[in-house]
């Protein structure tokens, strides 16, 4: 029997991730370093992401290329370049995101433009998808490998005012599941695909709407997310390693086709 440790033990896997430049993507790239994992992260600023991990432990092991998720021709660039430096084992689409001009923050529903909803559809489906696409059949030729997408509890629960993100991450957890058929029937049994679903997380990108400008005290949305979180407080990046690791791991080895929620209770509760 495989230990436990062995099968966290990443020293043999060359994993492609977008969306590695962010608070969460970068804690999950440490954690891929720091199980002897060599990572590939896509990136528009290559060398302002690589400044991230400064000399963290295993940044050998880490290389940055250029692509931008919204033009699919260079997305298949850089996946051609990646694989050039060898086999990739895992794919983790961490790329997401909202536009402010595609929620219904600041305008009606009615008067948000098609072209922002497109934009938000192209950065957390789309590439996605094109990402899978240019790597699966080299899963395929090996006969093994693993997706990991990262969507969102905002599928199951969609948030009020973010209606285009809400969308996307819902056609992700779609996608997630019939890639995760399709390739086990029609490749591979050994091609898992899954999706890890973060609850609430504080990051750059939603500070200003779960924090006032001192940082400290709580908005009005923020008070309400966390009287809908059991365990009462937002999650840390340290709270997905986990389940991250689990999932891309041969410890999940019969765990396809599914979505795993880290959100501190929130989709759990009815509200009373």
């Amino acid at each position: 029997m495989t230990s436990m440790q062995q099968m966290f033990d990443f020293g043999t896997s060359r994993v492609l991730m977008s969306g590695g430049s962010g608070v969460l993507g970068r804690t999950l790239v440490r954690a891929l370093l720091a199980h002897g994992a060599e990572v590939v992260i896509l990136s528009r600023t290559p060398a302002q992401t690589m400044q991230h991990f400064g000399t963290d432990l295993g940044r050998e092991r880490l290389t940055c290329l250029a692509a931008d998720l919204a033009q699919p021709d260079s997305l298949t660039r850089a996946v051609a370049e990646a694989l050039a430096g060898g086999p990739i084992t895992h794919l983790v689409n961490g790329a997401g995101g909202n536009r402010p001009n595609a929620t219904t923050g600041t305008q009606a529903f009615a008067d948000i433009p098609l072209a922002a909803m497109h934009e938000v559809m192209d950065v957390n489906v789309f590439s996605a998808i094109q990402l899978s696409q240019a790597v699966v059949p080299h899963f395929a030729a090996r006969g093994s490998g693993c997706v990991l997408n990262i969507s969102s509890i905002s599928t199951t629960r969609p948030l009020t005012r973010v209606v285009s993100y809400s969308v996307a991450k819902a056609g992700l957890d779609a996608y997630t599941r019939w890639l995760a058929t399709h390739l086990a029937r029609e490749y591979a049994p050994e091609i898992r695909v899954n999706a890890l679903a973060p609850g609430f997380f504080l990051t750059e990108q939603n500070r200003f709407l779960l924090l006032e400008a001192d940082q400290t005290t709580l908005t009005e949305r923020g008070r309400q997310i966390l009287s809908h979180t059991p365990m009462g407080r937002f999650g840390t990046p340290e709270d997905l390693v986990g389940a991250f690791l689990w999932l891309l791991s041969p410890a999940a080895a019969f765990v396809t086709g599914q979505i795993i929620t880290v959100d501190g209770g929130f989709s759990a509760y009815s509200g009373v």
